[in-house]
């Protein structure tokens, strides 16, 4: 080790974003930590290249991109104002995906994404009541299976209860904005013979490491289950192209 580097901190990489980019984050970071909501006055965009130390050019730049995803607007000679809190522009951005790819694969991979997440969290986070409304989740789907149905309503209460229980209010958000989507793919999943009963079975013992408070086996168990559910009817919808060989 030479003697310029010897005990010397590690030199961070440059940021190659465009500046406007940059600073487009601090912006959100601002609403964030100052919890501003729609109708609130941001700034001038003089005030903001001076707290910024940017030229006006590279606030200009920033904007245009805020307002181009609908998150503020700016009132000339008055000030920007926030139209849309960022969560809420995602949650809108997924609404707006599924509706156009309601059959698309994309959304049953993405739903193993976020409930793993969430069975995750619930582990860590869920309280008495939102241990007992997973119950009586479990308890509704096994009266409608004994009653000849396929169990769609205690599911759902299942999965949206996962999600709540987390407490994780972006999730929470995202999930109720692909309900639409949520509940078609648990349609096609539980009107196949047999599956009902699987389902239910997998949601027992993901709720049993929610309870043991055990986050990755809790994952694990919502993963398997999604998989094991949601996978083969994504093969039937599409064909594969197999891998090339080396």
């Amino acid at each position: 080790m030479s003697e310029e580097t010897r005990g010397s901190a590690p030199i961070r990489p440059v940021d190659r974003r465009p500046l406007y980019e940059q600073v487009a984050d601090r912006l959100r970071e601002f609403i964030d930590v100052n919890r501003l909501q729609p109708g609130d006055r941001l700034m001038t965009e003089r005030e903001l290249a001076r707290k910024l130390s940017v030229g006006r050019s590279s606030i200009r730049e920033a904007i245009t991109s805020l307002r181009a995803r609908g998150e503020v607007e700016v009132r000339h000679g008055d000030g920007i104002y926030l139209v849309r809190r960022p969560e809420d522009v995602i949650r809108l951005l997924a609404a707006e995906l599924v509706e156009t790819h309601l059959d698309h694969p994309a959304i049953w991979e993405t739903r193993q994404a976020l409930e793993t997440q969430c069975a995750r969290l619930a582990a860590l986070h869920a309280t008495t009541e939102d241990l007992a409304e997973l119950d009586a989740a479990l308890d509704e789907m096994a009266k409608e299976i004994e009653s000849g149905e396929p169990g769609l309503v205690g599911d759902r209460r299942f999965h949206l209860g996962v999600a709540k229980a987390s407490h994780n209010p972006i999730l929470i958000s995202l999930l109720e904005s692909m309900r639409q989507a949520l509940d078609r793919t648990s349609a096609t999943s539980l009107t196949r013979t047999g599956q009902p009963g699987a389902s239910l079975e997998d949601h027992r013992r993901i709720n049993d490491e929610i309870r043991a408070g055990d986050a990755a086996a809790a994952a694990d168990a919502m993963l398997t289950h999604l998989v094991s559910t949601t996978d083969s009817l994504v093969l039937e919808g599409q064909v594969k192209e197999p891998r090339p060989t080396r």
